[in-house]
């Protein structure tokens, strides 16, 4: 079962993660966005993890809430709704319980994708995080390993893709060729659960 702490590690090592690869998201964000996506997660998530350590929630639900809360309110662009949006619908979707299984967080990140498909209206394909997202919550039924490879891997398969939602796609053709920042964090997001359980 994983209960609160397990949801803290998640978020305080995806925090490391994307204090690593600011850079790299920034310079992938460079070519096909607005150059901002590295500093604009590295700010969210350094605020998701100061409150998690002032707060100290008790639940796993209540731990994802309170990062998405931060998120919309610490992130600029699209990556803050966004993101926040994935993850306060997964916390929704957990509920008050004290502890859950890995079966339950499949299901509720599922919900959670699924939230962030409605807002921006993205669809497998699209070159964005959802490209990343849905294989890994496919995979997760497998192992958090599993979920980590599946979403590295759409992640890369963005790379030949044309942009067809968000910032990107306004390049049209010119999208083609570079990995989508989007995807590559949300990969990080999944990495991040993976070494939070252990794998």
């Amino acid at each position: 079962m994983l209960d609160a702490d397990f949801f803290r590690r998640w978020m305080t090592a995806m925090a490391a993660s994307v204090d690593r690869e600011a850079e790299r998201l920034t310079a992938l964000d460079s070519a096909i966005g607005d150059a901002d996506h590295g500093s604009n997660m590295q700010r969210g998530f350094v605020n998701v993890a100061t409150a998690l350590e002032q707060e100290a929630p008790g639940t796993p639900g209540v731990v994802l809430m309170l990062a998405a809360k931060q998120l919309i309110s610490k992130v600029g662009g699209a990556s803050g709704p966004l993101y926040g949006t994935l993850l306060r619908r997964t916390g929704k979707a957990l509920g008050d319980a004290p502890e859950v299984s890995e079966e339950q967080l499949a299901q509720a990140l599922r919900e959670g994708v699924e939230a962030v498909r409605t807002l921006g209206g993205a669809a497998p394909g699209d070159k964005t995080m959802v490209d990343a997202l849905l294989p890994a919550v496919d995979a997760l039924g497998e192992s958090f390993a599993a979920a980590r490879t599946a979403a590295e891997e759409g992640a890369v398969a963005t790379t030949p893709l044309q942009a067809r939602k968000g910032r990107a796609s306004y390049l049209g053709e010119r999208s083609i060729g570079h990995q989508d920042p989007g995807a590559t964090s949300s990969a990080l997001l999944i990495a991040a659960l993976a070494e939070a359980h252990g794998e």
